[in-house]
C-alpha cells in the first residue's frame, strides 16, 4: 500500500502565495537572552505558505508533507513585529513540489529564503501506515 498519489495537472510552476504573520513570543530564539523570531519558527510559517498554495488544488482526502528543507536564516527579527513569506511553485514532478520560499520582515529587510519540497499524500492511507515513506 502506497499513500503517494500522482499530482494534478492545476497545480503548475509559476503560481505564488504571500502570507503575512506577527511573530510572538513562543517563535522567538529561546536560547538568546533577547526576543527574537528563531530559525525553526521562521522555516514552520514557510510550510505553512507552502500548504496554503497548494490547498486549494487538492481534494477532500489529499495533503502535503514536508520531506525536504534548505533555508537560510539571514538577518534578525524582533518579537511583535511583522513577517512576510513568499512561496512560488518552481516545479511539479510525480508527486513531489518543489517551491522558492523567502521572508522579508516589516522593515523591508530579506531575513530567509531557500527551497522547500512537498510529497502530496492521500490522507486516509497515511492516517492506516504505509511501507512506502514520503521521502523515499
Amino acid at each position: 500500500m502506497c499513500y503517494i498519489l500522482k499530482m494534478k495537472s492545476g497545480l503548475v510552476t509559476g503560481l505564488t502565495h504571500k502570507q503575512s504573520y506577527v511573530t510572538t513570543q513562543d517563535m522567538r530564539a529561546r536560547q538568546l537572552a533577547f526576543d527574537v523570531f528563531s530559525t525553526p519558527a521562521m522555516i514552520a510559517l514557510m510550510e505553512r505558505t507552502c500548504v496554503e498554495l497548494t490547498e486549494s488544488y487538492l481534494d477532500a482526502n489529499e495533503q502535503t508533507v514536508g520531506i525536504h528543507v534548505d533555508v537560510r536564516h539571514m538577518a534578525p527579527t524582533k518579537i511583535g513585529q511583522s513577517v512576510t513569506i513568499r512561496a512560488e511553485v518552481l516545479e511539479v514532478k510525480q508527486s513531489r513540489i518543489r517551491y522558492a520560499v523567502s521572508a522579508a520582515n516589516d522593515q523591508g529587510i530579506k531575513i530567509g529564503e531557500g527551497t522547500h519540497r512537498r510529497a502530496l499524500i492521500d490522507t486516509t492511507r497515511f492516517a492506516k501506515g504505509s511501507p512506502t515513506a514520503a521521502g523515499e
